[in-house]
């Protein structure tokens, strides 16, 4: 499998979406469960740099949506930034991760063995990660854990059935929804406020404690979900938002404008808040898109490992 990766990289790029720089970057990963992944950078038109999503990001974001427990190795078009080097910290054994950088290989047979592969740790010596602000117990990026909230039943939008259930997902009752309309299809609040909370469980958010999940709908239906991913470093963080449309875009998604409606779950008066630069950011891509915010509340202490 790890001969396909590098061969993969350049289909993975034309999936990217970079107007600003016009520099498309893709990279192809193998997870553990010999899954192939792949990731693309991302630009948003308007809005500051530090809003785009790297390759990278993409990449592990995409592992942690189908519940990969570990990336072994990887492709990518061009060489990894010092932003998304320490990104990659956040997995357990980083060091051994194997890039990749077809770009620094032009003519070369991938075919054909050795592969031109080298450890994290040759990018990235002496790293700064979550060794050094975790105890070892503490679960990582693309762990099993489970961040332990609910919605408080208190609030006006506690019901989080709302005449929704798994089963009737599969009846048909959330599809065929239209831009124009979405606003007056009450009952088509619950997918999206749902699958938030699912993602605001499983964020990594191991030095803010504040979890998040935005959850995103297409006119047919079709939900994705992204999780809050912190970086040790802080600014390599990846927000709920841009986790949520990355899924979108590796979920074969069209036009950002085609996102009817959003859904972001966060705690009420966290120290870091998604509310404000979703809200903007959505005006961007997606003016007409029924944004809506929900507060949910810890029922357990902290994060936890899930079940085995």
């Amino acid at each position: 499998l790890l001969h396909l990766l590098p061969t993969l990289v350049q289909p993975a790029q034309s999936l990217a979406r970079p107007p600003i720089s016009k520099f498309s970057v893709g990279a192809v990963g193998l997870g553990s469960d010999s899954c192939i992944f792949i990731g693309v950078n991302l630009e948003f038109s308007g809005l500051p740099l530090n809003q785009s999503v790297h390759v990278e990001q993409f990449l592990c974001n995409n592992l942690a949506v189908h519940g990969c427990p570990r990336l072994i190795a990887l492709a990518v078009s061009a060489a990894p930034c010092g932003h998304c080097r320490q990104f990659f910290q956040e997995l357990r054994d980083s060091s051994s991760l194997q890039i990749l950088i077809t770009s620094d290989h032009p003519n070369q047979n991938f075919s054909k063995s050795p592969l031109p592969f080298k450890p994290l740790s040759e990018f990235l010596t002496n790293p700064f990660g979550p060794c050094d602000l975790l105890d070892k117990e503490s679960p990582l990026l693309l762990e099993p854990h489970s961040n332990g909230l609910s919605f408080d039943t208190s609030q006006k939008h506690a019901n989080l059935c709302n005449g929704y259930s798994k089963e009737s997902e599969l009846d048909g009752n959330f599809k065929n929804l239209s831009n124009g309309f979405y606003g007056e299809l009450e009952e088509s609040e619950a997918l999206p406020r749902i699958e938030a909370l699912e993602a605001a469980i499983k964020s990594h958010a191991p030095y803010s404690g504040c979890s998040s999940g935005v959850a995103l709908m297409d006119p047919e239906g079709k939900v994705c979900r992204g999780s809050y991913i912190e970086s040790a470093a802080y600014n390599p963080s990846l927000g709920p938002v841009q986790a949520a449309l990355a899924a979108y875009i590796a979920g074969g998604g069209g036009g950002y404008e085609r996102i009817v409606a959003a859904a972001l779950v966060e705690r009420e008066g966290a120290k870091v808040s998604h509310e404000d630069t979703t809200r903007l950011l959505f005006k961007r891509v997606s003016p007409k898109c029924e944004f809506r915010v929900y507060h949910c509340s810890s029922v357990e202490n902290g994060c936890k490992k899930a079940s085995e």
